[in-house]
Parts: C-alpha cells; structure tokens; sequence
C-alpha cells in the first residue's frame, strides 16, 4: 500500500478533520506545549495486522494541518511486525516518540483505522482458513465502508482474501436488477456483449437453474451462483463444468464461517463474502501513553 497517495491521505485528512484533532482542547488545556511522550500500541487479542503503516502517516498529516507542532514523530516497529502478520495478544504492533498533544489528538483516529483494518484481515484470514486446502479464492465486495473502500479492501488482502471489483467500473456484473430491466437473462447479456468496452471480464448472476440454462445458451463468460442452497451450487457446478468453454464460478449469498467449507468443497472458484467488509468486529487494540 502507497501510504502517502493522495487518495489515501485525503481518507486519513478527513478522519482527522472529522475529529477535529487540531482543536483538541482538552490536550491544549492540560499538556504543556512543550511535552514529549512515548505511545506504545498494542494488540488485547490474536489478531492479523492491517495498516501499520497510517501510524507514521496520520501524524505527518497531522504536523501540515496544525504548523505549530513541536517536534517530529519517531515510529519504531520490529521488523517482524508488517501487515498480514499473525499477532499475539499483549504483543506490541509499535512504539512511538513524539510530542505529547499531538499523540493525544491523533490516538483516536490512528486506533480507529488500525482497529477496522486488522479486524477486516483477521476475519478475512479465517474464511480462508476454513478453506485451506480447496483451490477456491475467498473474493471481498463493494459493501464497503464509503469513502473507506480502498482501506477495507487492502485490509482484505493482508488477511489472504482476493478482491473482488474495487468499483463500478471494473468489469461488468449483471445482477437480478440488472436482468429485471434488461427484460431477462438472454437480454441483458446479448446487451452486455454489445455494451462492454474492450476486454473487459462479464459475469452474471444467476438464482435459479432455468437462468443458469439460459445464461449457458447466451455466451455467459463467467457465473454467480447467488444465494443458492449447498446442494444447488454443487449440482450447479457440476453442470457448468460440463460446457465446451471453461467458465469461471462464483458463489455469494448466504456464505457463513460455519458453511463456506461446504460450499468451497461444490467446485466453485470464488466465494464472495460482502461479511468480510460490512460486518467485521474491530479488533481489540490499545494506545498507552507515558512521558519520554
């Protein structure tokens, strides 16, 4: 991750905005200017780490929004700690040196961003534990948090999971809303295929076996099995993988920890799980402070 794009500094300056973190009148109020105070971050639970690197950022950020600043952040991190790693509970992610107020201004929003990148990862990482051994790819989706889309996503990665469409312009998906407007299955895909610009990948979702039949009449490339019971996506597989063309399987739609290992053993090749990014519990993390 390219931590100091403009894209992701602009995410990380509206945290900061949001929070107001310039005008922290408590730390004004009590904190001398002067002050200088050791930070250490640390994890209350295993976890898998997820956007190490905002640390540092969110503070040289901090330092352009407020020119008053008086010092500069030093960020230790072992070598051992980078996103994607496996931690242990009490183990610490980093230690920082910096000026006091900033570090209490800036506590809330690094911890917030930490906190949702290494659940996403560490929730991602046991959907892909649980099927370890299958060739399929554990995908994410766009039900993302917004404007935080390409954190959310990143943190997916650490976690071992793949990424699905980072937007609406990456490739074309059509969808049962899609297919209602369209005026069915054959349409919306003889559209598709006259629409699309360049090479870009086609899928389409299909519930049922009469829209499977006809998606595989009307030159689907790719298919979502969407909400299909177990037995149905494996029935389902198995009659794809009886065409001429070898066309790539998706699985959505009612994809838990406890049933994905099923639905991974049907054949398919990707699960998609919209859970990893709009349900994932934060992880339990902590910021201790004391002075230099």
């Amino acid at each position: 991750m390219d931590w100091q794009s403009r894209k992701i500094s602009a995410i990380l300056e509206h945290a900061l905005l949001e929070d107001k973190a310039t005008s922290d009148t408590t730390s004004r109020a009590c904190i001398d200017p002067q002050q200088r105070a050791t930070a250490t971050i640390l994890t209350k639970q295993d976890c898998i780490l997820a956007g190490v690197g905002v640390i540092a950022r969110i503070l040289e950020i901090y330092e352009r929004l407020d020119r008053n600043v008086v010092g500069h952040p030093e960020v230790i991190s072992h070598g051992e700690i980078f996103d994607g790693v496996r931690m242990n509970r009490g183990q610490t992610i980093a230690v920082v040196r910096h000026n006091a107020r900033v570090l209490l201004s800036c506590e809330r929003v690094i911890l917030n961003v930490l906190q949702r990148l290494s659940g996403i990862a560490t929730f991602t990482r046991k959907f892909v534990d649980a099927v370890q051994g299958t060739n399929v790819r554990i995908l994410d989706t766009r039900k993302t948090v917004p404007g935080f889309r390409i954190l959310d996503k990143y943190a997916v990665r650490c976690g071992g999971g793949h990424n699905h469409r980072l937007d609406l312009s990456e490739g074309i998906l059509i969808k049962n809303n899609h297919i209602a407007i369209a005026g069915g299955v054959a349409a919306a895909l003889k559209k598709a295929q006259l629409g699309r610009r360049g090479e870009q990948p086609l899928e389409i979702e299909v519930r049922n076996f009469g829209e499977l039949e006809e998606a595989l009449a009307n030159g689907a490339e790719a298919i979502l099995l969407d909400n299909m019971t177990m037995e149905n996506a494996r029935a389902a597989v198995e009659r794809i993988r009886t065409h001429p063309r070898r066309i790539p399987i998706e699985v959505s739609g009612g994809v838990k920890l406890e049933n994905v290992r099923g639905y991974a053993e049907t054949g398919a090749d990707y699960i998609s799980v919209g859970a990893l990014t709009h349900s994932p519990q934060a992880a339990d993390l902590s910021m201790r402070m004391g002075p230099a």
